[in-house]
């Protein structure tokens, strides 16, 4: 293998080195650029000397494999690499910003700014696992934010995919790992559990919130295999004032067995981003740490070696967030009938979707808007009443359903906002009789089927049809 300067100055196979950036455990990484390429960049080069670890070259090649696959905001764009035949390396997008490393000094942050940072760490989770990809080492340093304000995953050396060779896996039997972030099941050789990234968010949104690190600083086996049977003190025991929905939510990622935890991270984004709709269990009351008796049981649970024998694809399918948008107006009692016996049918085969109902109440343009109708009632409140009599039938967990009254000038906006903020990944919507006035102004059923970026599904009471789509195919349905 031939050897390369990296002294400031230097090329490599056209990229000029502009100097050190960091020196990790495993990696190196140097600022780069191109002559004929203004885009800022980072050249990736693994630690290959005498008495290095050998896991620094597994994890390398590993990363090569899966950066080429990643799109999107939330990982660096992926430049060029070269194999280990020559000088190995990997040269990405440089984002610009600091890692979410640098706010350590000010923690404990104010609930609603760590709230706010884990809600984009949680999209960029839910990005990457639609990707196939787990990253299995989630933790501040790996973690920064575009300046548009999307969080972007680093370092993706520990992570795995389902539908490539798992070669940390293969490898090595050890987990590989930063200690304080690791999920319970990885220390028992578990990686194709996408709730494992949950946990380690978890443990960084307890640490944002609180100051303190849920499992310590320790990193023994012995120690870290202490969280197989032994739960963290709850954060109201830290903190009285700690609002009890966010404590659900952080020991919820933060639960041993990962079927406890959120099944997926577009639903834990869900719940950071309508914290009134967070479901309360007694995880929201606890003041102290599981009983011995529960310690115990854990300790002999043998559940936690058994990997997920599904995709990561179909774990994802089987957590869908469904949308439904619904008519509380007269008239649209068959419409409505037909949208919950299309909802029932989808959340039957579904036991870890979660279903949101949407209600528009509509603002003139022009007008002054009153909150009260011609009856003295709030007519933002008896939707909301209308909406859950509306759900009733279906007979959901509280944890699997949610209302929604969204106020908004255009109906059809007001739901695509909704369902793009809360990575819904099916809308229900009905189509109504045609009019002249939807004739010439357009449905709202047949714009969010041609705008949204999720499976519509459009409901007509007529024909009690459904026309599924992803997009416009739907438009021509409802015109």
């Amino acid at each position: 293998m031939d050897r390369h300067s990296f002294e400031p100055g230097s090329v490599v196979d056209g990229y000029i080195i502009e100097g050190p950036l960091h020196r990790g455990g495993m990696a190196s990484l140097f600022a780069v650029r191109r002559a004929d390429d203004p885009t800022p960049m980072v050249m990736k080069i693994p630690r290959m000397g005498e008495g290095e670890d050998p896991a620094a070259i597994v994890s390398f090649e590993m990363e090569q494999m899966l950066m080429p696959r990643l799109s999107g905001p939330h990982v660096p764009r992926f430049v060029g690499l070269a194999d280990f035949s020559t000088q190995p390396y990997i040269v990405m997008e440089r984002i610009a910003g600091e890692p979410l490393l640098s706010r350590l000094p000010d923690l404990p942050l104010s609930d609603d700014e760590a709230v706010g940072i884990a809600a984009k760490i949680a999209a960029a989770l839910a990005d990457l696992h639609r990707q196939h990809v787990i990253h299995h080492d989630i933790k501040p340093s790996n973690i920064m934010f575009r300046p548009s304000g999307e969080a972007v995953l680093l370092d993706m050396g520990l992570a795995c995919s389902d539908q490539l060779p798992d070669l940390m896996q293969e490898e090595f039997r050890l987990p590989f790992g930063t200690a304080p972030y690791m999920a319970p099941e990885r220390l028992l050789g578990v990686r194709n559990d996408p709730r494992s990234d949950l946990f380690g968010l978890g443990v960084l949104l307890y640490f944002f919130t609180t100051g303190v690190r849920p499992f310590g600083e320790t990193e023994t086996m012995y120690g870290m295999r202490r969280r197989l049977w032994r739960d963290p003190a709850p954060p109201r025991k830290l903190r009285p004032d700690y609002p009890p929905w966010l404590q659900e939510i952080v020991l919820r990622c933060l639960e041993i067995e990962p079927a406890w935890r959120y099944p997926t991270a577009a639903q834990l984004v869900f719940d950071l981003t309508h914290p009134t709709e967070v479901k309360l269990t007694t995880r929201s009351e606890k003041l102290k740490r599981d009983s011995l008796k529960t310690v115990l049981r854990r300790r002999f649970n043998k559940e936690l070696t058994r990997s997920r024998k599904e995709t990561l694809a179909a774990h994802l399918a089987s957590a869908p967030i469904v949308a439904v948008a619904i008519d509380v107006s007269e008239g649209a009692a068959t419409l409505n009938e037909e949208l919950r016996s299309t909802a029932g049918r989808i959340l039957a085969t579904l036991p870890s979707a979660r279903l949101a109902c949407l209600n528009v109440l509509k603002l003139g343009r022009m007008t002054i808007d009153r909150t009260l109708d011609e009856h003295g009632h709030n007519k933002h409140v008896d939707r909301l009443v209308a909406l859950r009599h509306w759900a009733e039938p279906l007979k959901l967990d509280d944890a699997r359903l949610t209302v929604h009254v969204l106020e908004a000038v255009d109906p059809a906006s007001a739901i695509l906002e909704f369902a793009q903020a809360s990575r819904v990944d099916h809308i229900l919507i009905g189509a109504r009789r045609n009019s002249v006035l939807r004739t010439l102004a357009g449905s709202v059923s047949a714009k969010v089927a041609s705008e949204a970026n999720c499976t519509v599904t459009i409901v007509r009471s007529a024909v009690a049809a459904q026309v599924r789509t992803s997009g416009k195919h739907a438009a021509s349905q409802d015109n």
